[in-house]
């Protein structure tokens, strides 16, 4: 019997190191696809951040150009309805005030982001790519809340 306790003990000595050696191999690796892992991760954001959508800008797919200038022109026309409903309201020419100024609030509550958007950028401001992608979710319904003004303007 005291020969296989010997045995056992010299055994044990043996393998245990090769189980540590293994065990350490296991972890390096591990490590390795786990940076290689985080590393695609980083790329995909960065690469999601310069670029967020495959398909282009806004719901019609457009450039960036034009996506930004079709912004600009949503937010021309949503100052310009702003701009009327005031003097049509303190002129008291208006037909039904009551409508006019539930459809500019409309708008306004619709063109939030996007007011928030230019409000930011002009005074120097990041405007964060979670408020920019809500104006490209918005400018269309922001567009047709300012086109829905315009026949309630006439007196």
């Amino acid at each position: 019997m005291l020969k296989l306790d010997r045995f056992i003990v010299y055994w044990a000595a043996v393998n245990e190191p090769c189980k540590l050696v293994k065990n350490k191999m296991m972890n390096v690796n591990s490590l390795i696809v786990l940076r290689s892992l985080a590393a695609l991760a980083m790329a995909a954001l960065i690469s999601g951040c310069a670029v967020p959508f495959f398909g282009g800008y806004g719901a019609n797919g457009q450039s960036r150009e034009e996506f930004e200038h079709h912004v600009e022109e949503v937010f021309k026309l949503q100052n310009r309805m702003t701009s009327e409903v005031m003097m049509l309201l303190e002129s008291d020419e208006a037909k039904k005030p009551e409508a006019l100024i539930q459809a500019d609030q409309h708008m306004q509550q619709t063109c939030a982001d996007l007011n928030e958007y230019v409000s930011r950028d002009i005074d120097g401001l990041s405007t964060g790519l979670f408020l920019r992608r809500r104006v490209e979710k918005s400018a269309i319904d922001c567009e047709k809340a300012a086109m829905a003004i315009k026949p309630l303007l006439t007196p």
